[in-house]
């Protein structure tokens, strides 16, 4: 009887513990570089960055950087940086390069989505 009584409460926790934990998904950014013409620039230079909002200027948390791929997509991966159960991960600024065309924007990283901007260069 005792016996029985252990495994049902070594069962009973191992099912609440596996059912309590689930797997973090992943947190990405693609920020899309085009031209004025909408085509995709391949070879961009693509920083995202924190600013600080407060009077007392602070030290910048994310700063990132990459370069586009041949379909001018940079991306962008956050996992690091969200823990499940944060509300929200980042508001960035998007400034991306390529030789002397420049090109920025926003953009909102959502947990455990793909979230996805354009930043157009001229």
């Amino acid at each position: 009887m005792k016996k029985s009584l252990i495994f049902i409460f070594i069962a009973g926790l191992g099912l609440a513990l596996s059912s309590g934990c689930r797997k973090k998904e992943d947190t990405i950014a693609i920020i899309h570089v085009k031209n004025i013409a909408n085509q995709p620039v391949s070879g961009a230079q693509v920083v995202l960055y924190g600013k600080s909002t407060t009077n007392q200027p602070a030290n910048v948390v994310l700063y990132d950087t990459t370069q586009t791929n041949s379909d001018g997509e940079a991306v962008f991966n956050f996992n690091d940086v969200y823990q499940l159960g944060q509300a929200g991960v980042a508001i960035l600024n998007i400034e991306a390069t390529l030789n002397t065309a420049i090109g920025a924007g926003i953009i909102k990283i959502e947990e455990e989505t793909t979230s996805e901007e354009t930043v157009f260069i001229q």
